[in-house]
């Protein structure tokens, strides 16, 4: 029996964190914090890095912090793993502007979500996303998130959108398993996660991999999802993710966005973290000690 070949590496490796941004106690760009947390997540296994995301805060971040956090990021990783750079904005001349910065800051791809707020229509979404693509060399990947965007980038848009050579990536938040294997069956876009909850459910589908906020506090045992699959053991990955359950549970369906629930985690964990910028808050202690508890449940 001829042995069928493997299928093709996804282009940003399979397992992502979406890094949160450390602060200092005053609230400035901590990169010092970055590089720390930066190496221990590489060091517990994740093969990329997505910087200034919604994790990162990338909305109250400016446009020299966002630089400056991928070079710094870039110093302390080196070409251990890929660096993903969050440029989405609701501008597409802004997003632009951030494309062409990360790349000179030395980061390895893009990704962009779909214009927020302003709800523009498909055929406008597809151009915003073909000239982020047009604005630099680096790769891009298309960040689905109707639920803060307000917009879908609905499949056949995303179909259409695979014909770019530089669009090869999708960060799928949709909660849409028909939507996502239709573009999977009719394209090579690689999908990845962007909801913790279904890291197992899209690997087995033929997805990429994850781009996991969760995985900011448990970088290996995630990695250890996908590995025990990969490795033939469906029943030991299934129970690898339910074991995650209560703690992905706490950190991204407690009404509090993830930036919030991570943040509060890692410095009960003293790790670089530091506050939140408003308009987020911190979490309350009642919040933080449930989530240390799962922590400590799903790690001993």
């Amino acid at each position: 029996m001829t042995t069928p070949p493997a299928p093709p590496a996804p282009p940003f490796g399979r397992a992502l964190c979406a890094m949160v941004t450390p602060f200092t106690a005053e609230g400035a760009l901590d990169l010092d914090g970055a590089q720390r947390l930066a190496d221990r997540l590489v060091t517990g296994g994740c093969d990329g890095l997505v910087l200034s995301g919604t994790t990162g805060e990338s909305p109250t971040t400016t446009d020299a912090e966002k630089s400056a956090l991928v070079r710094a990021v870039r110093e302390a990783v080196g070409a251990r793993v890929s660096i993903v750079a969050g440029i989405g904005t609701a501008d597409t001349l802004h997003s632009v502007e951030l494309a062409r910065a990360a790349e000179k800051a030395g980061a390895d791809a893009l990704l962009a979500v779909a214009p927020y707020y302003s709800r523009p229509p498909q055929d406008a979404i597809e151009a915003h996303f073909r000239e982020l693509a047009d604005a630099s060399s680096l790769p891009l990947a298309l960040y689905d998130i109707p639920g803060r965007t307000g917009v879908r980038i609905e499949p056949e848009t995303m179909i259409r959108l695979a014909g770019h050579p530089r669009i090869v990536a999708v960060k799928d938040c949709a909660y849409d398993l028909m939507g996502t294997q239709k573009v999977l069956s009719r394209t090579d876009l690689a999908f990845y996660t962007g909801c913790d909850e279904y890291v197992l459910a899209l690997y087995a589908l033929g997805g990429a991999g994850y781009i996991s906020t969760v995985a900011n506090a448990i970088p290996r045992h995630f990695r250890s999802v996908i590995d025990t699959f990969d490795a033939g053991d469906t029943a030991e990955a299934a129970r690898l993710q339910q074991r995650a359950f209560p703690l992905t549970e706490l950190m991204m369906a407690s009404g509090l966005p993830g930036a919030v629930t991570a943040k509060a985690l890692l410095r009960r964990l003293d790790l670089p973290s530091g506050p939140v910028r408003a308009p987020l808050r911190p979490a309350e202690r009642r919040t933080t000690d449930e989530l240390l508890t799962a922590y400590e449940e799903l790690t001993a």
